[in-house]
């Protein structure tokens, strides 16, 4: 019997799998040795794929995932996110598909019960095989064991034959496997090289952009192929003390025409910030930041030019970030990290928005001092670091797939340590793999637009006037791997942006 009418069967729930293991003896057999044992509730870790071609797909995913939390998965690790083209059946729309890593007590075939239980009630019926469902939810692993009866097969049978399947859950993993429960699944995978031999064997990276499976990050009700191009983030400063253009648009003339020239000029995002992050800045409660930005984003929003452009809100108040997103905002842009409000994380995984995490060390007013200036190696820091906080973000709730990393270009970091960072951001990238390939693969940000150390390569003590130094950092930052540069001067940096993004182009198909 194939495992989609197994899985058919399971819809009766757990007491059909029980009447079923009679005749089965519900036994499961243990990876390391050949006689069977009985799975008791011991938490084990457990691997679950999820589909959704149906309805609004992200919303079905969003849903799901806080079903199974409710019902005792405790979810650890989220995939990337992927939309692909259907499999065996084509004529039907484009699936999301995501893998989670969790923990449960639940044994197998109560957890697969309750998967069954979340698809209903849901929406999902018995339909065509393979055909379109809202949502779809299978377990790919269950700690290191197999399961085969009548109602269940682990590992999942079609794992090896789908790239849909494989790319999400390498995303799980890290590149250093020392995990012996990891151990496990190489070897369920049949592949001398384990689950990342049988990822290659499909054609593992190389697949991601063609073949219709592309790797997107959701936003404003969009699924952003953040990897096709370098886009540009334009700055905008509503404050009166702002090292480069505090000040200059306190006005709505002035901010309206500045934000037409950004977008003229080729920007992506408006980043707007109420608040300095300059070291030594005045810091404004919550109330005075909303106070002075929430007339500037009521303009913004509805100026015209904006259809199709995104709003990034530059704060670290989650109560900045809630009332900005319920304005319009589409990403929330936190150079502290959380570090400076302890209910950021939620929040934003409540308003289910991108998250742009940024490493900085302490506050604005002690990132320079000599503590927070000691590195040995500053990329391999700055990686663990971010690690870290990342790791927090997504315990909170903010998957994997929502998150944007930012290294913090001058914040916490010397003239020597920036141009480390912009050298190494290769290097930042493969240390959180070593942990985390999905956080590893995030969209990458840098913000090096006229700061301080600009200035003292190039003996330029005015801001505005280390706009050329600017575009040189955000050239050798897109070549080394940013996806996403933030920028005073858009018209400059979208003509570096372009031709870098021609020269990466040629590089993959010369």
């Amino acid at each position: 019997m194939n495992i989609f009418k197994k899985l058919m069967l399971a819809d009766r729930g757990v007491r059909a799998a029980k009447k079923t293991s009679k005749a089965t003896s519900l036994r499961l057999s243990c990876f390391f040795h050949d006689n069977s044992v009985e799975v008791h509730s011991e938490e084990q870790e457990v691997v679950i794929a999820l589909g959704s071609n149906v309805g609004d797909r992200l919303h079905n995913f969003d849903e799901a995932l806080q079903r199974m939390k409710k019902s005792g998965i405790h979810i650890t690790r989220h995939g990337c996110l992927y939309e692909t083209e259907p499999a065996y059946v084509t004529d039907q729309p484009h699936f999301l598909n995501s893998t989670i890593r969790g923990m449960t007590k639940l044994e197998p075939h109560k957890l697969l019960g309750i998967l069954k239980e979340i698809e209903r009630d849901m929406g999902r019926v018995n339909g065509i095989r393979y055909g379109p469902r809202p949502i779809d939810l299978d377990i790919l692993f269950y700690g290191s064991q197999r399961v085969n009866t009548d109602t269940l097969v682990i590992p999942h049978e079609r794992i090896w034959e789908r790239p849909f399947v494989m790319g999400p859950l390498i995303d799980l993993l890290g590149s250093d496997i020392d995990n012996d429960t990891i151990k496990s699944w190489d070897l369920f995978s049949g592949s001398p090289d384990g689950l990342f031999g049988a990822w290659e064997k499909l054609g593992g990276e190389l697949l991601i952009g063609k073949d219709g499976m592309k790797r997107v990050l959701p936003i404003a009700s969009k699924l952003w192929n953040w990897s096709s191009r370098t886009s540009v983030m334009g700055i905008l400063n509503v404050t009166p003390d702002s090292f480069s253009d505090g000040g200059r648009f306190l006005s709505e003339t002035s901010l309206v025409s500045h934000i037409r020239l950004m977008l003229s000029e080729g920007a992506d995002i408006i980043d707007i910030g109420a608040q300095s992050t300059r070291p030594m800045a005045t810091k404004l409660s919550p109330e005075q930041e909303l106070d002075r930005l929430m007339p500037f984003l009521e303009i913004i929003k509805n100026l015209p030019e904006m259809e199709g452009k995104l709003i990034s809100v530059d704060t670290f108040y989650s109560q900045v970030a809630a009332e900005s997103v319920s304005m319009g905002a589409h990403l929330i842009n936190d150079v502290s990290g959380g570090n400076l409000d302890s209910n950021m994380h939620n929040v934003v995984a409540a308003l289910k928005v991108p998250y742009i995490l940024m490493h900085m060390r302490g506050d604005p007013s002690t990132m320079q001092n000599q503590e927070n200036l000691k590195y040995d190696n500053v990329c391999a820091e700055v990686a663990s670091e971010l690690y870290t906080h990342a790791r927090d973000v997504e315990s909170s709730g903010i998957p994997a797939w929502r998150m944007i990393i930012d290294p913090g270009i001058g914040f916490s970091k010397d003239t020597g340590q920036n141009i480390d960072i912009l050298n190494g951001l290769p290097t930042i990238r493969s240390e959180i793999a070593r942990r985390s390939l999905a956080l590893s693969r995030a969209p990458m940000l840098i913000g090096p637009s006229r700061k301080r150390f600009l200035g003292e390569i190039c003996s330029r003590p005015e801001a505005a006037q280390r706009d050329p130094a600017t575009v040189a950092a955000i050239t050798a930052g897109i070549l080394s791997g940013a996806n996403i540069v933030r920028v005073h001067n858009v018209g400059y940096n979208c003509d570096a942006v372009k031709f870098c993004d021609a020269m990466l182009h040629r590089r993959k198909f010369p």
